[in-house]
């Protein structure tokens, strides 16, 4: 009897992204078929249950650092009467507690949804891809939503409450113009081979950050300062209304990249292999292009370019808990968000009170591992 296409998932053992031809991923396919490799609910909970206490916990110890220590107990009264009552209630408290609630706890929290954020649509690349160096950064996505962010402050769209959606509308169209342009260029014979897709990514990254220098060259220079520092990471928010809806975005997009996890389990295996499956490859390629554009968009209008999170999160959970994207993208999901939150307490804390872009963080532990996993991938295809 035929396995069903539902139970159709890469082991815990297998490797990260098959860079086999369509045939050898359809004889992979048969193997993995004929070992029953099927997820487990109670593994599922095990995993995802565990990642989702270690981020609480992780946010929560975040809240006592920064340039002024906040003790642990003070986070744990203020956290406990925010959740008992709704509202904030700093009544009796140090002022400490002001700075914790009003300032510190969006930033963090804005912290986790980017670097979730980040963190899925990088697994949603690496599998349309079939590579584990794909990542928004280094394809140019997130440049490509910079620049559309960058636009939409020039001409002063997306700064005022009414117009606050504008921000991530221009940061999707920059984002999906650019994924569609370094896919046209990279794309060779039906194929995507890694040297044209990096190659690509390193072309259009130049490309559009000249275009972003310039529009900051010709801004106000007060705004233009600004839009420096934006662009180099930063995880501020106005106020939790902004947060809100930056939520809304970002859980949104990746609730809807969750439900195609079983697809992309396939698509791992090659296009051919899912076109025997049934699978409408292209429409599926498409859509979830749109989404990782949309997610990624999102991001960027709020916390600037932040690289590498899309790739090295990916990688280190791909060899915790498998291939298996049921897994993979919901518990890359809270490790990004727990690696960005981790970052950006040492960027706040290690020159305090000076303040450390978190993208300057970021590139100092993803550049090293960008260069493992290229020299990885190049003995792997010697």
């Amino acid at each position: 009897m035929a396995t069903p296409i539902s139970e159709l998932a890469p082991s815990d053992s297998s490797p990260i992204v098959s860079p086999l031809p369509a045939k050898d991923g359809a004889e992979q396919l048969r193997q993995w078929k004929s070992i029953g490799a099927i997820l487990t609910f109670q593994r599922w909970v095990t995993i995802i249950g565990g990642l989702a206490i270690a981020s609480l916990i992780v946010c929560v110890l975040s809240l006592q650092f920064g340039a002024t220590k906040i003790d642990l107990r003070t986070v744990m009264t203020v956290l406990s009467r925010w959740w008992g009552s709704g509202v904030p209630d700093t009544a009796g408290i140090d002022t400490s507690a002001m700075i914790m609630f009003h300032i510190r706890l969006p930033r963090v929290l804005t912290g986790f949804l980017v670097g979730g954020g980040l963190a899925v649509v990088g697994v949603t690349l690496q599998a349309l891809l079939r590579n584990p160096l794909a990542d928004p950064y280094v394809l140019g996505v997130s440049s490509g939503a910079a620049l559309g962010v960058s636009l939409a402050m020039l001409f002063s769209i997306g700064t005022t409450l009414a117009f606050l959606p504008g921000l991530p509308l221009f940061g999707f169209v920059g984002g999906l113009l650019s994924l569609v342009v370094m896919y046209r260029l990279a794309r060779s014979q039906g194929r995507l081979p890694i040297q044209s897709v990096l190659l690509a990514g390193v072309i259009l990254n130049a490309m559009l950050t000249a275009l972003i220098m310039f529009i900051t060259s010709i801004m106000d220079p007060n705004r233009s300062a600004g839009l420096m520092a934006w662009l180099m990471g930063s995880l501020t928010v106005s106020n939790y209304g902004m947060l809100s809806l930056f939520a809304l975005y970002v859980l949104g997009g990746a609730s809807l990249l969750l439900q195609k996890a079983q697809t992309m389990n396939i698509l791992t295996f090659g296009e051919e292999t899912a076109r025997s499956l049934g699978i409408d490859t292209e429409r599926v390629k498409k859509r979830l292009f749109f989404l990782a554009a949309l997610l990624t968009g999102a991001v960027v209008s709020v916390s600037g370019m932040i690289g590498f999170v899309g790739m090295i999160v990916p990688h280190a959970v791909r060899m915790l808990v498998g291939s298996d994207h049921r897994v993979l993208l919901p518990a890359s999901i809270f490790a990004g968000g727990m690696f960005l939150v981790a970052a950006d307490t040492v960027a706040r804390t290690v020159l305090a009170p000076t303040e450390i872009p978190v993208g300057i963080v970021t590139a100092l532990t993803g550049g090293p591992m960008f260069l493992y996993l290229l020299l990885w991938r190049k003995e792997q295809l010697v």
